[in-house]
Parts: structure tokens; C-alpha cells; sequence
């Protein structure tokens, strides 16, 4: 018997090792050999495309990418769902992918906070297109819940101290409540200056008395530092590629309707990272 098994695992086929090219290739020793025996190579296995449900729609997915290359999996499926697409989003994002190059990104150190300790709020300059083609400057404010990451989004013509605190008043109502602490940047209508800790910063008296009269703790982002603030940065890119991007709106106030439709989606939507 051992002898047998010593014969078959030093099998030659003239100079070349059955038992060696079974064991590389992973296939049985016979169809080596079948293989080996064929004069010629074998016929390749056709295998036929099945029709994909986005095929109608692929055309139009590359003609809106070459326009808009940022434009996202989520508005992209909008639009083709309103178009007649009853596929999944997991075949559009697939084919985006393969059509879009997206460089590799470097892991980050989270800075994460419990339900209710913090909110962080910011303005954003963005830009909208009318349905003529004209653009138009127009502000954003945002504010996003550190937790959960719900987030509310709110466009203005202005981004001095009444509108400020109007968008803060809007922001809590929406939410429900208010959280410990929101994070601000260092922006003239809430500090006069600047000062370590953020908390002995002087503070704008107006400001002074809306933060005492809701009760919260302003927190200040460190200046040069983007990622204090990277959870609203990342809100702020949301909305310009997600919402902003490839669409065209009539007014400030068309876009503020849409923006609601739009934000309530979204925030129904479970969180990639706090899955909230």
C-alpha cells in the first residue's frame, strides 16, 4: 500500500509531475492528464451575460457622471428610480464604482460623544443653479447631532448675528432639544477674541445671552484645526454633492423647501458609522 502511494505521488507524464500539477492547480489527477493528452486546447466556456436591470439606464448614469463625476450613488438612484428603475442600490453603486476612480483614503481616529453632550454647527458658502443656467451664492447653515449624526440644514441670504441665532432657534426646535454643548467656530458674531481655554474667550454680550437663556456650553474649535469640527465638515460636503450637486432650484426659499424634504429622508437613513 505504501508503495503504491509513493508510485502514484511521484507520477511522471513523460517529464512532467501529474501528482505535482494536480496538487498547484487544485484539479483532479485524470483531468490533468486529459488535458495534457489534447492535441489541441480545449474550447473556453462561454458564459452568457444575464440582462442587468439598470442596462436602459447605464447610458445615461456615464453622460451624468462626465458632467457631474461627483455625483453620488444616492442622487443618481433618485433620478433613475423616477425614470422607471426598480433595481437595488447595490448594482448602481457597483457600476459607479467601476466608472469613477476613488483614491484610497487614510484612517482616522474618531472623536465620538454620548446621546446629548454635543452638537456642531457651521456656515458654508455654496452655490445653486437656476433652472437657466445662472449661478447663485447663497449660505448654508448646518448642525449635526455628535451622536447620532442628525443633522439639520438651513439656506439664507446672510450669515450675520440675527440669522445666526434664528438658524440656532430653528435647529433646537427641529431636534427636539438641546444638546450640552455645541461646537462653534471661532466666527465674529459669537467671539471677540480667542482665548485658551475656548471658555475664557470674550464672548459677544448678545451671544452671552442667548447661550445663557438655552442653558448650553459654547465650545470653540481650534483655529488651523479642520478636524475639531469633522463630523459637521463631513454635513457640509454631504449637502454640496448630495443635495446641491447637478440640481437646479428656482430660490433661497425653493431651496430651503427642498432641503426639508430632502433632510428628513436622509436622517431616516441608518448612519455607515454610528449605525443610528
Amino acid at each position: 500500500m505504501l508503495h503504491e502511494q509513493a508510485s502514484e505521488q511521484t507520477e511522471l507524464y513523460g517529464k512532467v509531475n501529474i501528482s505535482a500539477l494536480s496538487r498547484e492547480t487544485g484539479y483532479d489527477r485524470k483531468t490533468v492528464r486529459k488535458y495534457l493528452d489534447a492535441e489541441t486546447k480545449p474550447p473556453e466556456q462561454q458564459h452568457r451575460n444575464k440582462p442587468s436591470k439598470l442596462d436602459p439606464y447605464k447610458e445615461y448614469i456615464l453622460n451624468r457622471l462626465s458632467v457631474f463625476p461627483s455625483l453620488s450613488c444616492s442622487s443618481l438612484l433618485e433620478e433613475i428610480e423616477s425614470m422607471g428603475f426598480t433595481g437595488k442600490r447595490t448594482i448602481l453603486g457597483d457600476y459607479i464604482h467601476a466608472h469613477r476612480p476613488h483614491p484610497p483614503s487614510l484612517p482616522e481616529w474618531r472623536y465620538e460623544t454620548k446621546p446629548g453632550i454635543q452638537s456642531q454647527v457651521d456656515w458654508a458658502d455654496c452655490r445653486y443653479n437656476l433652472p437657466d443656467g445662472t449661478i447663485r451664492k447663497v449660505y448654508c447653515f448646518t448642525m449635526v447631532l455628535g451622536y447620532s449624526r442628525m443633522r439639520y440644514v438651513e439656506f439664507t441670504r446672510s450669515t450675520d448675528q440675527v440669522t445666526l441665532l434664528r438658524c440656532l432657534q430653528n435647529g433646537f426646535e427641529y431636534f427636539g432639544g438641546i444638546t450640552k454643548e455645541i461646537l462653534f467656530d471661532n466666527i465674529r458674531t459669537i467671539v471677540l477674541k480667542r482665548n485658551y481655554p475656548s471658555s475664557e474667550s470674550d464672548f459677544h454680550p448678545v451671544f452671552i445671552d442667548f447661550r445663557d437663556h438655552y442653558g448650553f456650553i459654547c465650545r470653540l474649535c481650534r483655529p488651523y484645526r479642520a478636524k475639531t469640527k469633522g463630523k459637521i465638515e463631513r454635513v457640509v460636503h454631504f449637502v454640496k454633492y448630495n443635495f446641491l450637486y447637478g440640481k437646479t432650484f428656482y430660490s433661497v426659499d425653493d431651496l430651503n423647501n427642498q432641503a426639508h424634504v430632502w433632510i428628513k429622508k436622509v436622517n431616516n437613513l441608518m448612519h455607515g458609522t454610528t449605525h443610528e
